[in-house]
């Protein structure tokens, strides 16, 4: 969407092509009628610092939308909630223990904030890299639950630019928009049909190939003709699309790992964190089914949602995981007795809705050395163009990296 807001701007003919039936890709939601504000099906949220999302938003004349509540965020330590979000708190959390340890924490979190020698970085993983630099209790206290949270089986091959790139990028301030996300993509498209882009909702592109006029775009509806075309899909469904793609270009797009993720969303008829926290960092070592909880309601009020309480409980999985296979009602089983742990009074009468969203692209893992495994954003094919969020590296994945990329894609489209 940012692409085509940029390309029709410059004087081209813009059409997208979208197979859902709304705009928003992973960053989409869904509402209740009894909603006067929709609930993402993957948690997201912006940083203050998000300059090319925040910008496009001024760009379109929505900032008086974006809305920066102060939640709380929590991490774990011997059966207690700490908050977390700040450098003053974080100092304070006394999983760090004493003296040396919190010296060596805040040293390597100043380090990281000021450097930007990522590819330096890049040539080490994050494990090896924090045991040396944070200490053992450090990093098995702060930074190794994240990584196997976020990476389970390959935790100890993520570089540390990607530590590096959390850390320099993101703000403890977290933003949404007025009536969530979806909201916010509707207005965009509206912004782009107003200005002449021709948007297919619940249009499948099954493949594109290079013709004499140019690249035809073939999807249920037939054939089509177009000078250039800009992919923003994952690079194994790149692959699968552009199977003319030189061997090499389709060789890079295969190779990336990636990890899927399962989101559990439940309407609850009463609070479930009696302190209002809005994030929980799980511990996945005590035994918790999942990544992050997540109590929307207690970042965006429940008013918005009809009196509802919304709570998410996520987690990042490899291919494969029992999860995505599970039914919904088989998760909340396993779910639920980590529900009575944040709240003993927890029962499933208190639940109104459930929703499970998958996905089997939602991370990225960057492995040592990964910058060369990157693929071009313009790909061998004259005229075709790929940008996912594979290629925002050394940047995590995130809304206001997929704007850059896009934007960055629609200047090389001229």
């Amino acid at each position: 969407m940012a692409a085509a807001w940029d390309l029709k701007k410059a004087g081209h003919d813009v059409t997208i092509f979208e197979s859902a039936s709304h705009v928003g890709g992973l960053a989409s939601g869904f509402k209740e009628p009894h909603w006067d504000s929709s609930v993402e099906k993957f948690y997201h949220h912006w940083f203050q610092s998000d300059s090319e999302m925040l910008g496009m938003i001024r760009e379109l004349g929505l900032e008086d939308k974006v809305i920066f509540p102060r939640p709380l965020t929590v991490m774990y330590h011997k059966q207690k909630w700490y908050p977390f979000d700040s450098i003053l708190n974080a100092l304070r959390f006394p999983g760090l223990g004493f003296g040396l340890n919190k010296i060596r924490f805040g040293f390597v979190g100043l380090f990281l904030r000021l450097t930007n020698n990522w590819r330096a970085l890049e040539q080490v993983t994050a494990h090896e890299w924090m045991l040396k630099y944070a200490g053992r209790q450090v990093y098995e206290q702060m930074w190794q639950p994240l990584l196997i949270g976020k990476f389970g089986p390959f935790y100890k091959d993520v570089n540390m630019a990607w530590m590096w790139a959390r850390i320099k990028a993101r703000t403890t301030r977290l933003g949404t928009f007025e009536g969530g996300f979806q909201n916010f993509s509707d207005l965009f498209a509206e912004k782009l049909r107003e200005a002449g882009v021709g948007i297919r909702l619940g249009t499948s592109i099954e493949s594109i190939k290079q013709e004499q006029a140019g690249l035809s775009v073939r999807s249920e509806q037939g054939a089509e003709s177009f000078d250039k075309v800009l992919v923003t899909t994952s690079p194994n469904l790149m692959a699968k699309l552009c199977p003319e793609l030189p061997e090499n270009y389709l060789k890079g797009l295969l190779g990336l790992k990636s990890m899927g993720a399962v989101v559990m969303t439940l309407s609850l008829k009463h609070q479930l964190s009696k302190d209002g926290f809005y994030w929980f960092n799980v511990p996945k070592e005590e035994g918790y089914p999942f990544l992050a909880l997540v109590e929307h309601t207690n970042f965006v009020s429940s008013d918005h949602f009809g009196g509802d309480y919304i709570v998410y409980a996520g987690d990042y999985l490899e291919a494969g995981h029992e999860y995505f296979s599970m039914s919904a009602d088989e998760l909340l089983e396993r779910f639920i007795p980590a529900f009575q742990k944040f709240n003993p009074e927890f029962k499933h009468e208190w639940i109104n809705k459930i929703w499970v969203h998958k996905t089997n692209y939602a991370q990225p893992v960057p492995l040592v050395g990964h910058s060369k495994n990157i693929p071009a954003i313009q790909t061998p094919i004259d005229g075709l163009y790929f940008a996912s969020m594979s290629q925002v590296y050394p940047w995590d994945r995130g809304t206001n990296f997929a704007v850059e990329i896009g934007r960055r894609a629609a200047r090389m489209m001229g």
